[in-house]
């Protein structure tokens, strides 16, 4: 059993991290995301049938438990912190799709990556979400529309002409 999980590990780890990134949008958050995955995955190995499914749906179930209690932490107060560029926004910062999809609601931002970053089938992230093909598809949908009119998208697209070429 130690020998399949940490094959498992050393094959899928890289995957994993990325996909936790994508979720989070902080390295740090997602190393401990894949490390707190794995550590509960590790206590039912033996009794897993799909690791690959399980692992996925374990990792964006937890992702959506962290924020469901709050865990990043977050207080409101009366004066907005300064950003972590020193205080401003660079054209880059506001144009970068990441950026766009950290202002998606947790569930939409799963779907998106699921889907278009790990390239699974509506199928496959149902059952990770564990959800109905419905909702992947509901909200596939609802995501992309609000991608398509996020300000930095639109900003980005303003200096872009017809063919994709700068103006």
């Amino acid at each position: 059993m130690a020998v399949e999980f940490e094959d498992f590990v050393a094959a899928r780890y890289e995957s994993l991290r990325r996909t936790a990134y994508l979720l989070t949008q902080d390295a740090a958050l997602a190393e401990d995301l894949v490390q707190t995955v794995l550590a509960k995955c590790w206590l039912s190995w033996s009794r897993i049938k799909d690791p690959g499914a399980y692992v996925h749906r374990t990792l964006v179930n937890t992702y959506i438990a962290w924020w469901r209690r709050r865990w990043n932490n977050e207080h409101p107060t009366e004066e907005l912190p300064e950003s972590a560029h020193g205080g401003a926004e660079t054209l880059d910062d506001r144009t970068d799709l990441s950026y766009a999809l950290r202002r998606l609601p947790r569930k939409m931002r799963a779907v998106v990556v699921l889907r278009f970053y790990e390239d699974l089938s509506e199928a496959e992230t149902a059952r990770i979400l564990n959800c109905s093909l419905g909702t992947v598809k509901s909200q596939t949908s609802r995501a992309l529309a609000k991608l398509r009119i996020d300000p930095s998208l639109l900003a980005e697209q303003d200096t872009l002409g017809t063919e994709g070429r700068p103006a």
